[in-house]
């Protein structure tokens, strides 16, 4: 089954982006995100959007521009700095915020992907992260029960695909994206190239294709937070 798309606006016209869903967006800083697809929610218009991501990009990329164009209504983040448009619009109250620690929201996401509701976690007992949250001792430590996460769209970028959707990811770029292709009710996976068909090595696969509802092939800049070199 062939499952590419000619483009992003395309793949979110079929998915059925609307006002009020929830997205999730792949990617750890600027590395790894699907910066074609999210320019394209930018440009489909879609408001009251809730994002699950591990962050909101920074200001003039990423998730960033959705935030400028006040299509965004929650985030549920783990890392909310390098976002000025960000702060201003959580401290005026115009966005909502659930912050949650990394590795809480990492297993959040696979437990969505995975069909498990909840599950206890001793992060963020005794915190602000667990009020309102049932609370349980297990051998002398305590937990936190934490509700999993899904999507109706999850958008992700790899490295190459073949046509039925089977995703390869590269180093680092791999991030949260695996686990959200899991999570989401469609799934679309933006990637540097697409192949035939049987021409990825089955061992070599990070997600299966039986995850993957479409596939685009983007251009991509790539960037650098911050640069680091040597004198």
């Amino acid at each position: 089954m062939d499952k590419t798309v000619a483009s992003a606006a395309e793949a979110l016209q079929k998915a059925g982006l609307k006002d009020g869903m929830t997205l999730m967006a792949g990617g750890f800083g600027l590395c790894g995100i699907p910066e074609n697809l999210i320019a394209a929610v930018r440009e489909h218009g879609a408001k009251d959007l809730t994002i699950i991501s591990n962050n909101a990009g920074v200001d003039d990329f990423g998730l960033g521009l959705l935030l400028e164009t006040r299509q965004v209504k929650k985030m549920i983040s783990s890392y909310v700095g390098e976002n000025a448009i960000f702060e201003s619009q959580f401290l005026s109250g115009e966005l909502e915020v659930e912050l949650t620690p990394q590795g809480t929201l990492a297993e959040k996401i696979r437990a969505g992907g995975a069909g498990i509701p909840a599950f206890y976690t001793p992060t963020g007992y005794g915190t602000l992260v667990a009020e309102g949250k049932d609370t349980r001792e297990y051998n002398g430590r305590h937990y936190v029960l934490e509700e999993s996460l899904t999507a109706d769209i999850s958008l992700v970028k790899g490295y190459k695909a073949d046509k039925s959707g089977n995703l390869i990811f590269r180093m680092t770029a791999r991030n949260f994206n695996p686990m959200m292709a899991t999570a989401g009710k469609v799934t679309i996976a933006e990637v540097e190239e697409i192949v035939e068909i049987g021409e990825l090595d089955p061992e070599c696969i990070h997600v299966p294709g039986i995850y993957v509802n479409m596939v685009v092939q983007g251009q991509f800049e790539k960037r650098i937070e911050q640069r680091t070199i040597s004198k």
